[in-house]
């Protein structure tokens, strides 16, 4: 693949900004049609397609703030010459071709290809058919920024399939794919590793949890558990399940006190077995494999253990490798808990909702990655190049 100039790039990326502030009312007049068609039953998408002009303001940041961000593309990670004369350089290296597949979100048509572009790489964009409109009119804004600075539209391209011609592309791309990202449920990732050709990178499930030890201070505890359950019921970081130690000084108030707070909220609050037995009007877990669902809704579940091993063992079980918070003082429980919780982003008091690339120091980001390899956590530029080696030599051969 050609190597496009850090100038080029970043002058495609100032046009880009430049279009998203020009047009605004096409952006808006589109989500407008993509909203009137939408079905209101699923209110957390319907969250998630909602575009404003504050919406607006927030692509043209995260191009700025990618426009800033070092070329992550022919860094050098390593350098050694060897006793035989060759030089051995393991330097950075784009992808070459990325499919990302996504619902609902118009701003992930901004941060995905914004992301791929400056680190040279080419991008397939399958939004949801729900955003059809508003990716439309953003996509051909990339297509202009592109061609303003003499640049093939194909860097960027739409992909407007169903899921019988979803699966086809999986099967048979046009052109060979080096990296697809599906963006959503469990569904779609199993939707795509059966039919994919090429490496999966999955941005999973959230089914956050938080575990109350028994030395957390309580009024933390509240405060972030009603942040992270309440703040956006549409995010992956959003909090579903919450468990506390029956260990914990005046425990049968403090979980009532909790049960009572998150009600008070309006959030719908599923028990365990142990809290039923003390809160009799909750509504008692009925199926275990609730433990594993991710709700994206004012909903979440209330169990008890008896140690922080138990809570570890739970929620490896049952999260989607996404998040988990301990609420704590004690910093050796802390620590046990982060290094042995198997999630993406481990916490010691404080909301899983900070699980973001911006909220993070990455800055924008292609998805959340609950994956192991190439990478765990916000894919943000630099982690969307590998890596190859560039050896130089004066007619070596080996013995």
């Amino acid at each position: 693949m050609k190597i496009i100039s850090t100038e080029i790039k970043n002058k495609v990326l100032s046009s880009m900004m430049q279009l998203l502030d020009s047009n605004r009312n096409s952006i808006l007049t589109a989500n407008k049609k993509d909203l009137e068609l939408f079905n209101l039953e699923d209110q957390a998408m319907y969250d998630r397609l909602i575009v404003t002009d504050g919406k607006i303001d927030g692509m043209i940041a995260s191009i700025k703030e990618v426009r800033s961000q070092e070329d992550p593309v022919s860094k050098t990670i390593s350098t050694k010459l060897l006793e035989n004369g060759l030089e051995i350089n393991n330097r950075t290296s784009p992808f070459g071709t990325i499919l990302i597949i996504y619902e609902s979100r118009p701003d992930v048509t901004i941060e995905a290809a914004v992301l791929a572009f400056k680190a040279n790489n080419k991008i397939f964009l399958k939004g949801g058919k729900e955003a059809l409109h508003s990716n439309t009119v953003l996509v051909e804004l990339w297509h202009q920024a592109l061609e303003e600075n003499g640049l093939s539209k194909n860097f960027i391209q739409q992909l407007i399939l169903n899921r019988e011609e979803t699966q086809m592309f999986l099967k048979n791309p046009p052109e060979k794919l080096d990296l697809i990202v599906p963006r959503g449920g469990e569904r779609l990732i199993n939707f795509v590793k059966q039919h994919a050709t090429c490496a999966v990178l999955v941005s999973g499930r959230g089914n956050n949890f938080l575990y109350i030890d028994e030395d957390a201070n309580w009024e933390k505890s509240v405060k972030v558990i009603l942040n992270a359950k309440t703040a956006k019921i549409s995010a992956c970081n959003a909090l579903d399940k919450i468990l506390i130690s029956s260990q914990i000084e005046n425990y049968e108030d403090k979980l009532k006190d909790l049960y009572n707070l998150l009600t008070i909220n309006g959030v719908e609050t599923l028990v365990d077995s142990d809290v039923s037995s003390l809160i009799k009007v909750a509504n008692r877990i009925e199926n275990p494999s609730v433990w594993k669902e991710e709700f994206l809704a004012m909903k979440c579940c209330l169990g008890s253990v008896e140690s922080l091993e138990e809570a570890v063992e739970k929620i490896n079980d049952n999260s989607g490798g996404h998040s988990a918070t301990i609420m704590t003082s004690n910093k050796n429980s802390a620590m046990q808990f982060m290094e042995e919780v198997d999630c993406a982003a481990v916490y010691q008091n404080a909301s899983t909702r900070f699980t973001d690339g911006g909220q993070m120091g990455v800055g924008a980001e292609l998805a959340i990655s609950t994956d192991k390899l190439h990478h765990r956590g916000p894919l943000g530029l630099k982690q969307l190049v590998t890596n190859k080696y560039y050896v130089f030599g004066d007619g070596q051969v080996r013995e």
